[in-house]
């Protein structure tokens, strides 16, 4: 098993976690998170990952309160999508979250 895990600062205070596990070249397990810094804490914004054996995103509200949307897509594209999803939206996600929405 290999495991490949990094942070990418976006800005101050947004950074992107990548996680992911792969057995033989194949991805068995990934989380990638935005995060961003405020009142001192980095707070997670957004998550893909594939926990609960399925591949899904968690969005968290500045209050604490998440929705979770499954993902129907196999764990390695479900990776990638995460990836770029973040990489290209990240301001857009940081705004809604920091004005509550």
């Amino acid at each position: 098993m290999n495991v490949t895990e990094y942070v990418v600062p976006l800005s101050e205070n947004a950074r992107k976690r990548h996680y992911h596990e792969s057995d033989e070249g194949k991805v068995t397990c990934f989380s990638v998170q935005l995060e961003v810094f405020i009142n001192n804490v980095w707070q997670v914004v957004i998550r893909y990952d594939s926990s609960h054996a399925f591949a899904h995103i968690d969005q968290r509200k500045l209050d604490g309160k998440k929705v979770k949307k499954e993902l129907h897509l196999n764990i390695s594209e479900a990776l990638t999508f995460a990836d770029e999803d973040i990489k290209e939206n990240w301001k857009f996600y940081q705004k809604r979250f920091l004005e509550g929405k």
